[in-house]
């Protein structure tokens, strides 16, 4: 059994950051890629980034490269996603997922084995 707890979102207003977490358990984390995807109301789930087994590789949205960057701390079974620069449509649920087949980076939605609950991110303009 695997757990994804995410942690972090609020409100915030445009051009203000968030940093959300993810902390993992019940699974070498050190092992798999892990994934942040987002979801506003009315739309599909989207890829927002990914990170690789052992952080070598990231990979990015274009709606949100050069604002938003995934790190992860294997000793701590965490991934992060620091947002900056926020805008009103980066308003969503914010979900963190792992990819137990690939210690690389996929950016299909359908890849992912295990979500986190969810966090809300609102920005505000």
């Amino acid at each position: 059994q695997v757990q994804l707890v995410e942690s972090g979102g609020g409100l915030v207003q445009a051009g203000g950051s968030l940093r959300l977490s993810c902390a993992a358990s019940g699974r070498t984390f050190s092992s798999y890629a892990m994934g942040w995807f987002r979801q506003a109301p009315g739309k599909e789930r989207e890829f927002v980034g990914g990170i690789s087994w052992n952080g070598g590789d990231t990979s990015y949205a274009d709606s949100v490269k050069d604002r938003f960057t995934i790190s992860r701390d294997n000793a701590k079974n965490t991934v992060y996603l620091q947002m900056n620069s926020l805008k009103p449509e980066d308003t969503a649920v914010y979900y963190c997922a792992a990819d137990f087949r690939r210690r690389w980076v996929s950016r299909q939605i359908y890849n992912y084995d295990y979500w986190g609950q969810g966090t809300q991110v609102t920005v505000s303009s």
